[in-house]
């Protein structure tokens, strides 16, 4: 099929059953009037039906907008002032939402009555498969938001008065109904790769996702003796090493590469899926007028002026391999010296001296109108051509091969096995994709990063100064891929997203050239505005542009007027809406709220 978007098929089948969704969870039509007997007597009913669960999916905004400490924006969400609430409703909980209840029932309708159109297994396993992808898609994203929430693995008849007031069931018991799901996915869908349909790689991809969440969420959060079985911290982590492993060892993937300084901005900005390295991905097609914003969010005010945070920038490495914060006086270098000899994935990542857009020779500096900063995005972004609203075509990522050779080589230093072959296989092929020195175990584990250490409060142990590298990988390798807030959720280091958010550095008012062409690019003033050149930015110090030190220079503050908090006793959860504790008492809300 050419885009995602195209799976989505109105079926009667399929909208009578959205049709008999109402607006709240507990609300639900019997389904006698739907005829699954004859809804689902050939292969292509199946598919079609199946096809529908592909909403589930994160829109392509959901993925490369992720703000929390990897991109600024302007504005700060209540998850990061603190002014956080218990709803009435929630689109996360709401049934009428696409990716809450309702997606889940139409998942559960078809396990209930695909055999009723008589097919052979041979023919209904795969199918089956895919919905048992999606209910565990589904769940995880409950137990990440929620915690505990009720097991559901049929169809809810509206008088079922039991089901209806059902409590929430443990997320242990959660987790090891997923896990079921994806192992009989893994053993059902089919083999060969694509980037548009979930198969046995997909299932494997999110396996290890699942899993590595939920093993180091109980370990941070928790401790070892949360569940001390199988399904423990350590099990669930071994389960995560072990199905990268898998994808590793047999899947038809690997890295991209060309050459060092361009492989990591290309995967991106290719108009098609890499498929050797794209496992599932959202695509996009101007024939087709299926389109999605990245162009216009990195280009235009309108989006909140998105850029890279500091701490962020900060954390890419030298092309030596050595630690930019381990240089003297780091967080006073001005832009240009700033982006020298940097990890070349910085340059796939933002505007860095030199840049130019696809289909030009124009040397563009970061432009401070579009990035409140300036560290301006440049990933998934293509040509001017498609810099207006709904005019981008980048395919975004799902699942991508990288992530899994992360989650393994995390897994593994988290259960304390982790060893130089493993990193060797997983980590160092993302740095020698870029020309990076490999990463060595006993040197990070004897000389942990201070700088990062200082971030992730609750890492400690033999392997921590590796985990700390792995961190890094993950962070850089995986900005504007949707992974930030969960990733931060279960390390348990919400205290991140309450510090202030700082841009590029300024020794105060002047003219600055940004990119060491010799011409100034931009001049911060004070007083009345100078008069104008051509080509050159003007920003008024207190106005358009906050300094940390005023006329005195500093970071770039961002927000510096919103006082920011995260409660360590209530925040790593969503709370549960009134309207669903309302309907149903035995829900009972998350602790705190």
């Amino acid at each position: 099929m050419k885009n995602i978007k195209s799976f989505i098929v109105v079926l009667p089948l399929v909208a009578a059953l959205l049709a008999s969704c109402s607006k709240n969870f507990l609300d639900r039509e019997p389904l006698s009037q739907l005829s699954p007997g004859s809804s689902f007597n050939s292969e292509n009913q199946l598919k079609l039906y199946t096809n529908s669960f592909y909403d589930l999916l994160p829109a392509a905004g959901d993925i490369y907008n992720e703000r929390w400490d990897n991109i600024v924006v302007n504005t700060l969400s209540s998850e990061m002032t603190g002014d956080r609430i218990v709803p009435v409703t929630d689109a996360g909980w709401s049934s009428s939402d696409a990716r809450s209840w309702s997606a889940l029932r139409n998942i559960n309708f078809f396990l209930q009555n695909y055999q009723l159109g008589g097919l052979p297994d041979n023919i209904t396993a795969p199918y089956v498969g895919v919905a048992r992808f999606f209910r565990a898609y589904f769940y995880f994203n409950m137990v990440a938001r929620y915690g505990d929430v009720p097991w559901y693995s049929a169809s809810i008849a509206s008088n079922d008065s039991a089901l209806l007031q059902k409590p929430r069931d443990p997320r242990s018991l959660i987790i090891d109904s997923v896990v079921a799901d994806l192992d009989y996915a893994v053993a059902h869908l089919p083999s060969a790769a694509s980037t548009e349909q979930v198969t046995r790689w997909t299932a494997l991809a999110l396996k290890s996702r699942i899993c590595l969440f939920e093993g180091t969420f109980r370990k941070y959060h928790f401790g070892d003796d949360f569940v001390k079985d199988s399904t423990g911290a350590a099990g669930l982590l071994r389960q995560s090493a072990d199905a990268a492993d898998t994808l590793m060892s047999y899947g038809p993937y690997k890295l991209y590469t060309s050459t060092p300084d361009k492989a990591y901005w290309e995967l991106f900005t290719a108009e098609t899926p890499i498929a050797t390295e794209m496992i599932l991905a959202r695509t996009f097609n101007a024939d087709l007028q299926v389109y999605h914003d990245v162009n216009y969010y990195t280009v235009s005010p309108s989006y909140g002026k998105p850029g890279l945070e500091k701490k962020l920038v900060n954390s890419y490495l030298m092309k030596d391999g050595s630690r930019f914060t381990d240089r003297m006086g780091y967080d006073t270098i001005q832009f240009y010296r700033e982006m020298e000899n940097r990890d070349p994935r910085l340059a796939g990542t933002i505007r860095t001296p030199g840049y130019m857009r696809i289909n030009s020779t124009v040397k563009l500096a970061p432009d401070y109108a579009a990035t409140a900063t300036g560290y301006q995005l440049i990933k998934y972004v293509l040509d001017a051509t498609h810099d207006k609203i709904s005019g981008s075509v980048t395919p975004i990522p799902i699942f991508r091969y990288a992530e899994a050779l992360l989650n393994f080589a995390e897994a593994r230093a988290e259960m304390g096995v982790l060893t130089q072959a493993d990193i060797d296989r997983s980590i160092n092929l993302l740095k020698s994709r870029v020309g990076m020195p490999g990463l060595d175990m006993a040197a990070a584990n004897a000389h942990p990063d201070p700088y990062l250490a200082g971030q992730y409060k609750h890492l400690d142990g033999n392997n921590k100064g590796v985990i700390l590298e792995i961190r890094r990988e993950r962070r850089i390798e995986l900005v504007m891929e949707n992974f930030r807030w969960n990733d931060l959720m279960r390390w348990k280091e919400g205290h991140l997203l309450a510090e202030q958010f700082y841009g590029t550095y300024f020794p105060g008012p002047g003219s600055f050239d940004l990119d060491g062409d010799g011409k100034t690019d931009l001049v911060i003033y004070t007083g009345d505005k100078p008069a104008g050149q051509p080509g050159v930015q003007y920003l008024k110090l207190g106005s358009d542009i906050s300094l940390e030190h005023g006329a005195s220079g500093g970071r770039v503050i961002i927000n510096g007027d919103i006082t920011k908090s995260f409660r360590e006793d209530r925040d790593y959860l969503y709370p549960i809406p009134t309207q669903e504790l309302q309907l149903n008492p035995d829900l009972h809300q998350n602790l705190h709220w």
